[in-house]
């Protein structure tokens, strides 16, 4: 019984692809905002996940991510270091300024000032040039993104001259860094070297690196530092989640996300919900005539639930496909995409609203066919 109710569903094709259509239609939307909404998330925490030899990020008390702080005197790098548990502690700048390229043209830049004797704060993957070059005079280094949105190529950018607060920045190497957020481009240089780029006020040190002896736990070197020094510390971890939570707590991406994953399962639903009443009622007779030979109410509910489970395969696994297909080709042909990917999570999600929808549209379709009587056959 259940090959024929296979037959009758995809007897008729118009009706069978506006079934399946509509799941892959909500599977592709949700499985792809829900991609991009977590991937966008997880670029507040890329400045910290750029640094993985850090097991504590201190700041200023009023500090809330990497790009929300407010600057520290110098003293209190030392005051850091004389923590019972800090194994070495390293300075950090984090700053936004203006550079003119060679062609004339101001480009936003994040200027990232690190350590100058251990480089602590560089990424960890140099694309091109070596480690070494950022101690030359005015070297820099500039990411991926950067280069090729400044340059055309990474290779154009080796050994281009900025300008900054009309003073000159020598490209050396580029890195390959995570986006953050605002996705700016991404300037690397030693500490002492940012602080001549990038003249301000008395309190220039946005954070202090830590690293916790072996022996130690992060946690309670963290609450050891706020103890001695007043500062906001974070372990790494936690301080990641602040940045995710931060871009949640201020921006309407989650409202505006979850709008679309919401329209994506109501309109799926519509389709679907409309689509499967139609092929019902015109095959009542079909199913009045089975239930006049004896077919009994249990075989017409397994039919059905062929049917759907037929129709929620497909569509979910076209539209999984499509979703893959569309994050793929956006990381090869646009910078935009660079680090995207589809944590396990969201399929499952997809799947666990696929079926909710298959559920609620089958059972009303159920109705009508539970509710038919085998007289219709003679009408």
């Amino acid at each position: 019984m259940k090959w024929i109710a296979i037959r009758m569903l995809t007897g008729d094709r118009v009706k069978f692809a506006g079934l399946v259509f509509g799941v892959v239609f909500s599977t592709l939307l949700i499985t792809q905002q829900l991609t991009i909404f977590v991937n966008l998330l997880l670029r507040g925490a890329a400045a910290v996940h750029e640094v993985p030899s850090a097991d504590i990020w201190v700041m200023d008390p009023a500090g809330r991510t990497p790009d929300v702080t407010v600057p520290l005197p110098e003293t209190s790098l030392q005051r850091v270091r004389g923590v019972p548990g800090v194994a070495w502690a390293a300075p950090l700048m984090r700053a936004g300024a203006s550079v003119r390229t060679p062609g004339g043209a101001l480009e936003p830049v994040t200027v990232v000032g690190v350590d100058d004797t251990a480089l602590t704060g560089l990424p960890r993957s140099i694309l091109l040039g070596q480690r070494a070059a950022l101690r030359e005079p005015d070297a820099v280094f500039i990411d991926a993104l950067g280069a090729r949105r400044l340059f055309g190529t990474e290779r154009d950018a080796i050994d281009q001259r900025l300008e900054l607060n009309d003073r000159r920045a020598v490209i050396r190497g580029i890195v390959d860094s995570e986006p953050t957020f605002t996705n700016s481009v991404m300037l690397y240089t030693r500490y002492a070297q940012a602080l001549e780029l990038l003249p301000g006020s008395r309190n220039r040190l946005s954070f202090i690196l830590v690293r916790a002896r072996a022996e130690a736990d992060p946690a309670a070197v963290a609450r050891g530092i706020t103890a001695a020094t007043g500062l906001r510390a974070r372990v790494a971890n936690d301080f990641a989640q602040d940045g995710i939570d931060y871009i949640i707590d201020n921006t309407g991406i989650p409202i505006n996300f979850g709008i679309t994953v919401a329209l994506g399962v109501i309109v799926g639903i519509a389709i679907v919900g409309l689509t499967f009443s139609l092929f019902i009622r015109d095959n009542i007779r079909q199913f009045g005539a089975l239930k006049a030979i004896g077919v009994t109410n249990a075989t017409i509910r397994q039919m059905v639930a062929a049917q759907s489970a037929l129709v929620a395969l497909i569509g979910y696994g076209l539209g999984l496909a499509l979703a893959i297909a569309f994050l793929e080709l956006g990381r090869i042909y646009s910078d935009a995409f660079k680090g995207f990917y589809t944590p396990w999570q969201i399929p499952l999600i997809a799947a666990v609203m696929v079926a909710g929808m298959i559920l609620l549209t089958g059972l009303i379709a159920l109705r009508q066919v539970l509710s038919a009587e085998p007289a219709e056959v003679f009408r």
